[in-house]
């Protein structure tokens, strides 16, 4: 058996460039959220791919930006942590507008990272004529995960910086994660398709049941927003709006899942859970201070 070879590669970017469509391209599989609006991507989403004598832990980050209020500081800490611990990273920068700033200047709590990074020039199906220059210094890829022109070159590029190490995790693994972080995660991607453009940013939503072994499988979830004016807004009238995103969202996780499942939606309000430690800690970020809400 030939050496296998290992590695986890940041996936890393200013808020939407293009980094969790890029994470499903490379991974095959719809894991993390997407959404027109920026900042979807709360926490790092882990995708796995086994092929060949190489195992990657992709990892889509959050936008890296400057902190509104405790959750973005927190979202932050996370995103960093991670890229400290890659083994490469993947730096996204939309094609067709300005040239990218230095990736240190991005994060600059990273301007000592020796990891290797590849700058890759995303939503490449807008430009025409384009060649990647994986030679260079950077590395630059153009690509289009619509098309999936030049994912397979990102592939090969990985594939040649990745550590001659065991793998971690089986072959026929595609996440690290548990199914009640997707559970999550496509209501309120569900939230993003559906509500007005400041209300998805408020929600949150935790899983209080999940009946292993039920037909069809039974999850009981509840929203979590600011204030009541928001809390009305998700039920909508006579309860058809939380009724759309509750279809959304099955639909959603069924497909994951492969399985049917019965989702059941319920909204309740927690005042500027954003702000406060005990709130963002209580929705796995950690904090300075994890103290009660």
């Amino acid at each position: 058996m030939p050496d296998r070879r290992f590695a986890t590669v940041a996936i890393v970017g200013k808020p939407n460039v293009g980094k969790s469509t890029l994470l499903n391209a490379l991974v095959g599989e719809k894991l993390a959220i997407t959404s027109d609006k920026p900042q979807a991507t709360r926490e790092p989403v882990v995708g796995i791919l086994t092929r060949g004598d190489a195992q990657f832990v992709f990892v889509d980050q959050p936008g890296l930006m400057d902190p509104s209020y405790l959750l973005h500081e927190a979202m932050r800490r996370a995103a960093i942590s991670w890229v400290k611990q890659s083994d490469m990273i993947l730096y996204l920068h939309p094609a067709g507008i300005d040239e990218p700033p230095a990736f240190p200047s991005l994060v600059p709590e990273l301007r000592s990272v020796r990891q290797p990074v590849a700058l890759v020039r995303s939503m490449a199906d807008k430009m025409a004529d384009e060649t990647a220059d994986p030679e260079g210094d950077p590395p630059v890829f153009w690509v289009s995960a619509r098309t999936r022109a030049g994912i397979e070159d990102i592939l090969e590029w990985c594939h040649a910086q990745a550590p001659v190490r065991p793998w971690v995790y089986d072959d026929d693994d595609i996440t690290s994660q548990p199914q009640r972080f997707f559970v999550t995660e496509f209501v309120r991607e569900a939230a993003f398709e559906l509500l007005g453009q400041e209300l998805p940013y408020s929600l949150a939503a935790e899983v209080d049941e999940f009946r292993e072994g039920s037909d069809p499988l039974y999850i009981r979830v509840t929203i979590y927003v600011e204030r009541e004016t928001q809390k009305r807004m998700v039920i909508g009238k006579n309860g058809r709006k939380i009724k759309m995103l509750g279809a959304s969202a099955r639909a959603k996780i069924e497909e994951l899942f492969e399985q049917r499942v019965y989702l059941d939606l319920w909204v309740k309000t927690l005042p500027k859970w954003r702000s406060k430690p005990g709130a963002v800690a209580r929705f796995g970020f950690a904090g300075p201070d994890a103290s009660s809400i």
